[in-house]
């Protein structure tokens, strides 16, 4: 499946206000995001290139790579599990496995609002040192799938703090017919603690 035939299934989908990505359509999203981010690295070194989803909070756009995207799908019901961050909304079945869910809203510090049939959940997999992790992620609606090359990626502007400041899981900056969209290391976003804690949640 072409990545043209890709990025149209998810447009639909996205249209219709349903977030379900066929199964078969993801896996050929991540292979075709492999094959071209290989060939694209090899000539740039930047690690960056590739294949992004890109998804919106509020105004602003941001994007994740591919490659870290499991499966996208609409709000469901969510288990809450006490004593959490009120960003760890809770838990939900995913086919028999017990994924923790994280508003990435309440986790950016913006205001709360209404799910919503757009409302989409993206199980995305985190790692961090040893520890590897399935973790859904609630985003306000998906919108495109890009493919990004060097020359469309910047350098996030310093804002302050060093490499300790709250930017660091910006990847970057890229620029698309003249919008901003923000890249996102899923894997920065929570910190080595979270991801513990979210582990012992599901332990």
């Amino acid at each position: 499946m072409s990545a043209a035939i890709a990025e149209s299934t998810l447009k639909g989908a996205e249209a219709s206000g349903s977030c379900a990505l066929r199964p078969q359509v993801e896996g050929s999203m991540l292979a075709i995001a492999a094959q071209s981010r290989k060939a694209e690295r090899a000539e740039t070194g930047d690690p960056r290139v590739g294949k992004y989803l890109a998804f919106l909070l509020g105004r602003e756009e941001f994007a994740i790579q591919v490659l870290k995207v499991r499966e996208i799908m609409g709000i469901q019901e969510i288990t809450a599990v006490p004593q959490t961050p009120a960003y760890m909304k809770g838990v939900i079945n995913l086919r028999g496995k017990v994924i923790p869910v994280v508003d990435l809203r309440l986790k950016f510090q913006l205001p709360e609002t209404d799910y919503t049939q757009r409302t989409c959940i993206i199980v995305v997999q985190v790692q961090s040192g040893g520890t590897v992790l399935h973790t859904g992620i609630i985003v306000d609606t998906v919108s495109e799938v890009l493919n990004l090359s060097a020359g469309d990626i910047e350098d996030t502007p310093d804002f302050g703090g060093g490499s300790f400041s709250g930017t660091s899981y910006l990847l970057g900056m890229a620029k698309i017919k003249g919008k901003v969209k923000i890249l996102l290391d899923i894997d920065r976003i929570l910190s080595n603690e979270e991801i513990h804690g979210l582990g012992s949640v599901l332990a």
